[in-house]
């Protein structure tokens, strides 16, 4: 109730952003029964126009390309949210525990997340997918523990101003130990700066991992990705024809919504008024 409250009195772009969040969250939960074909069915011949049978034509390999859209979505999706909660976890944890402890646990784990940040994220990326491998769990590990030095330095922020907080110094003196301390007192008074920032790192990865799929080191044919369906059909914008474009119109889409829900949960975090 308190949800739907709360989104009655949300501003215009908000709600446009949830419904554009939403058909996405759809499209991916109920691919089975929206898309038209399977997802390596080969259905007619190269490049097909838009049709009452093939709504958004067909590929370089005469795949449904709307079938292929919302399979991948389902697997784009799915991989980024993955990943994001995996690398939310690791450097929620490891940033608690810095602030916390503080000493040379600090130094330690600030120095490695100082190492790993050193390197371009794209290049880093790139050298380790081309020695382990292009596995979705490789995909996900090597992405998630990236995105962890970027959440470890919010965490550690935020967790440091809260540390020095008389309620956590009133638990100390209680003896609550660590973990009560971080889970009890810190993380809940972190929150809205943390969600907020799960939206932006989503969009990171979700990005991210469609990048790494044009350059041929992301989610691997013949499963469906919208970064190596543009890739795949790049070729069709020297004949005029608009086949990348959709992939790459619904990751603009997406990108767009969840920003549009960031930007309004930042407005409410900053106690602001309209």
């Amino acid at each position: 109730m308190a949800f739907f409250k709360l989104l009655r009195q949300s501003p215009l772009s908000a709600r446009i952003g949830l419904a554009m969040i939403l058909i996405n969250v759809i499209a991916a939960i109920f691919t089975p029964y929206i898309a038209h074909y399977t997802e390596t069915e080969v259905v007619g011949d190269v490049w097909l126009p838009m049709s009452g049978d093939h709504w958004l034509g067909t590929d370089h390999l005469g795949r449904d390309m709307f079938t292929r859209l919302i399979y991948g979505a389902r697997n784009t999706i799915a991989i980024a949210f993955v990943t994001t909660i995996l690398s939310f976890l690791v450097g929620i944890i490891s940033g608690f525990f810095a602030a916390t402890l503080g000493g040379w646990t600090d130094q330690i784990l600030s120095r490695i997340i100082d190492i790993l940040m050193a390197f371009p994220t794209l290049i880093f990326a790139l050298m380790v997918l081309s020695v382990v491998g292009t596995s979705i769990t490789a995909l996900i590990m090597v992405i998630a523990l990236l995105d962890s030095t970027r959440v470890y330095r919010l965490s550690r922020a935020v967790a440091m101003d809260i540390e020095v907080m008389e309620y956590v110094e009133a638990a100390r003196l209680r003896g609550e130990g660590i973990w009560w301390i971080m889970r009890r007192e810190i993380l809940p008074n972190a929150m809205p700066p943390l969600v907020a920032e799960f939206g932006l790192r989503f969009c990171f990865v979700f990005l991210f991992i469609a990048a790494l799929s044009f350059l041929g080191l992301g989610i691997q044919p013949p499963l469906a990705d919208w970064g190596g369906m543009v890739r795949e059909n790049a070729g069709a914008i020297t004949f005029g024809i608009l086949t990348p474009l959709f992939p790459a119109g619904a990751i603009a889409f997406l990108t767009v919504g969840v920003n549009l829900i960031v930007d309004w949960f930042l407005h409410i975090a900053s106690g602001l008024k309209d």
